[in-house]
């Protein structure tokens, strides 16, 4: 391997890959067609089907066949189905179901090869770096093998070792995918919005990343960085002196599988808690820090009891559960107007302004700019009333991509890569949650999330937003502001006090000018005082403004206040 041309590349490169095989035309004549006659088998078997009327009754076994081959062909493969997968604006509803299941889990290579591996890559022998090693592989899967050592400084670890040879089977299956797309996409019936050898180039960019070892380590520490003020989310320690691109040595996780129910309620950990740490922190790396995993499957997500520390900081407060993330390997990152807009997306379709939402899907990238909305925004109140029911709180991210699923073949909607990866990772982050408690509604976290960094309002760009819920055609509207309050209330980390302070900051100031002028109208309208509301309101909230706590917020709110923003007030 060492040897391989190929092996020195760090980044995806189409170019040097096409260079390389362009002058090895056997290899690549020998891999197209084991691939060809892998799926001749299914597409005869298909057509099998039409002719005997009997495509509907066989079509479970050949998505579970196409599952199968997409195994046997390795990684490349797994990892194009586990894409796949995501995406129910390629796939049908039928075989998407059947690709999620899709396990990368292989045989494991022999133990002299991967230690082997490991000195080379570390110039150093195995019997030097580990007190001690397992004997075999305690994980293995599409692209390395794990094992369990200890350290001569007596820290218990994992060393995630690559697969030999991966590099010049991804760069073959890579380059003749790109070869396949630039021939045959004209005359395929799909919906990508732009060329498909982009597609191509951007799973191989994903791959390299996820290939290089010393770059999961590096996310791994920004993931860590992000979350290190909250306890209950649990990130390994990366030791860089036994890392290379091909060999990970990271701290061993002593926790059980969110899917191992019967253990995790053996060790008396909280499973709704654990539901609220996953829901939580998914939340934050969309809507906050814009760096997320993107593959949260139930080898990557272990429950914990609590430990003393964790990231590097010990609990400030006692905590039941914890959860750890493993595999940096697949992380995406969202720019400050894709995490804006879909803030603003959630907030219609809290409000179900399916017009401004399908607005918001133009600026995400499910529609063209060019697309008229107009016959889609009917679609859109269909599938997502169809999804929330009566209440928000019967959300369901699972009847959501099942009904996008069907929109795709009707509407010009279309995933983008970076979106494909946030679907593909609520939707497994709601089954895990199911898993552990089958009543669970995702929404009964994620709606009180969203509220109260709504209502706490830390940015111009959330207050901006939080007026538009509160607002609508210039009229305040009471029960969203009473719905909010008493959504974010079921938070029970939720303490309406500082809101209460930031909100006088804002209405004090002269950007809340406006909204001054609209509470005053909102009071008086309808040619009434609105105490009835009023009254509901306090009802709702007078627990947390005592007034001895009231008054130390209102001089707190004061004292920020500048002198340009005092005589703002008094101007009007």
């Amino acid at each position: 391997m060492g040897q391989h041309p190929l092996a020195r590349l760090r980044r995806y490169d189409a170019d040097a890959i096409a260079r390389y095989y362009r002058f090895r035309p056997w290899l690549a004549i020998w891999r197209s067609l084991r691939v060809v006659f892998s799926f001749l088998g299914l597409l005869l078997g298909v057509q099998f089907d039409k002719l005997q009327n009997g495509v509907a009754a066989h079509q479970p076994r050949r998505a579970e066949q196409l599952r199968r081959i997409l195994i046997a062909l390795g990684p490349t493969y797994i990892k194009v189905g586990q894409a796949l997968s995501t995406r129910p604006d390629l796939v049908r509803k039928d075989f998407l179901e059947e690709l999620t299941k899709l396990q990368d889990q292989l045989p494991p290579f022999p133990n002299a090869i991967a230690f082997d591996i490991i000195e080379t890559q570390l110039e150093r022998t195995v019997g030097e770096m580990y007190q001690e090693i397992s004997p075999s592989p305690v994980a293995a899967a599409s692209l390395g093998q794990v094992y369990r050592a200890r350290l001569y400084s007596g820290e218990e670890v994992a060393v995630k070792v690559q697969r030999p040879n991966l590099l010049p089977v991804l760069t073959l299956d890579l380059y003749l995918m790109r070869w396949a797309a630039g021939l045959f996409a004209p005359w395929l019936p799909l919906n990508l919005g732009h060329d498909l050898t982009l597609i191509v180039d951007e799973f191989g960019a994903k791959l390299f990343e996820e290939i290089d070892y010393l770059n999961e380590g590096r996310n791994a520490e920004k993931f860590a960085t992000n979350f290190r003020n909250d306890p209950r989310v649990k990130v390994p320690s990366i030791y860089w002196r036994y890392c290379s691109h091909r060999v990970l040595t990271l701290e061993w996780i002593h926790g059980y599988k969110l899917t191992d129910t019967d253990r995790i309620r053996e060790a008396g950990l909280a499973s709704d808690e654990l539901i609220e740490i996953g829901v939580t922190s998914g939340l934050q790396q969309l809507l906050e820090h814009g760096f997320f995993h993107a593959d949260p499957h139930p080898g990557n997500l272990f429950a914990m009891a609590p430990q003393c520390e964790v990231n590097g900081t010990a609990p400030t407060e006692p905590i039941s559960a914890q959860m750890a993330y493993i595999d940096f390997g697949m992380m995406d990152q969202l720019d400050e107007p894709t995490k804006e807009t879909l803030v603003d997306a959630v907030v219609h379709l809290i409000n179900k302004d399916y017009d401004d939402l399908a607005k918001d899907f133009v600026k995400l990238g499910f529609l063209t700019p060019d697309v008229d909305i107009r016959p889609i925004v009917p679609a859109l109140e269909a599938v997502f009333s169809n999804a929330i029911g009566e209440s928000v709180r019967d959300f369901n991210f699972k009847t959501i991509t099942d009904g996008f699923s069907e929109l795709m073949y009707e509407y010009p909607f279309r995933v983008p890569a970076t979106f494909a990866l946030i679907i593909r990772s609520l939707v497994t982050q709601e089954g895990l949650a199911l898993t552990i408690n089958p009543n669970f509604k995702i929404v009964e976290v994620a709606y009180p999330y969203i509220a109260k960094r709504l209502l706490t309002g830390e940015s111009p760009q959330l207050r901006r937003r939080l007026l538009e819920i509160l607002f609508k055609d210039g009229k305040l509207q009471w029960h969203r502001l009473e719905n909010l309050i008493a959504i974010a209330r079921t938070n029970g980390n939720f303490d309406f006090l500082p809101s209460a302070q930031l909100g006088l900051q804002f209405l004090l100031s002269d950007e809340g000018k406006f909204l001054r002028r609209q509470i005053l109208i909102a009071l008086t309208e309808d040619d009434r005082i609105h105490t009835e509301e009023v009254q509901r309101l306090w009802n709702l909230v007078k627990d947390d403004l005592q007034p001895g706590k009231l008054f130390t917020a209102a001089i707190g709110a004061l004292a920020e206040m500048t002198p340009l923003a005092g005589a703002a007030i008094l101007r009007g």
